[in-house]
């Protein structure tokens, strides 16, 4: 534990500067050499040094799973200027339309749609006593064929959309799978694995909307160091 003195720590960082980029830097220099024995692709690698990134846990180099075309689909909606659908306006808010412009140029805030807070979803989840998530992702639906789908807080969410994928051929190009909590959690990872979308999920209980838009932003930069 830091040593606490009179003089508050910021005078540290005036008299010896370091900017954002460079904190981060380092932060990853840690991350690389604290986790040298990783398993992953180097792709693969690119998401969950992110993953740990945002949330310091180093146990999510073992919990994300990607499936085998992951990187293919996702990379070619993501230049393809694809939809993008968020299962809460925190993941909306979250994600950097500077990334997804340098993916592709013509990315604008209309290309990110979130569902859940509109008038007509609440009303239909009160009378069906049914979550918001649910019918946000039905009131989607005619965009989700081809777009990337986050879900990283509602697990109801992503059963919907395994059961669209299962039942009316609804076939997202990436679905990033990380809700989290402790009911529907499971089975709806799981069901996941099963649809044959490609993906990127976080095995388990843990997730969180922070992860889905870490997760997405790495995608991007992989993306945009390959061209």
């Amino acid at each position: 534990m830091a040593q606490i003195t009179d003089k508050p720590f910021i005078y540290n960082l005036y008299d010896n500067p370091v900017s954002g980029p460079e904190i981060e830097a380092r932060s990853f220099a840690v991350i690389d050499a604290e986790a040298e024995n990783y398993q992953q692709t180097e792709q693969e690698w690119e998401v969950v040094r992110r993953l740990i990134h945002t949330t310091a846990d180093f146990t999510l180099a073992e919990l994300t799973c990607f499936s085998d075309d992951a990187f293919s689909s996702g990379t070619a909606a993501l230049k393809a200027g694809a939809k993008i659908y968020a299962d809460s306006n925190m993941i909306r808010a979250g994600i950097s339309l500077a990334r997804l412009q340098k993916v592709n140029p013509a990315y604008s805030r209309e290309d990110v749609f979130c569902h859940v807070a509109d008038v007509d979803v609440a009303e239909k989840a009160r009378q069906a006593g049914l979550p918001r998530s649910l019918f946000a992702v039905q009131k989607a639906r005619e965009i989700l064929s081809g777009s990337i789908v986050l879900i990283g807080n509602a697990p109801v969410a992503l059963l919907e959309i395994n059961r669209l994928a299962m039942e009316e051929d609804i076939r997202p190009a990436l679905v990033i799978g990380m809700p989290v909590g402790f009911v529907h959690v499971l089975e709806s990872k799981e069901e996941l694995l099963c649809t044959g979308l490609p993906h990127v999920i976080i095995n388990g209980r843990r997730g969180g909307s922070p992860l889905a838009v870490a997760c997405l932003h790495a995608i991007c930069d992989v993306t945009y160091n390959k061209k």
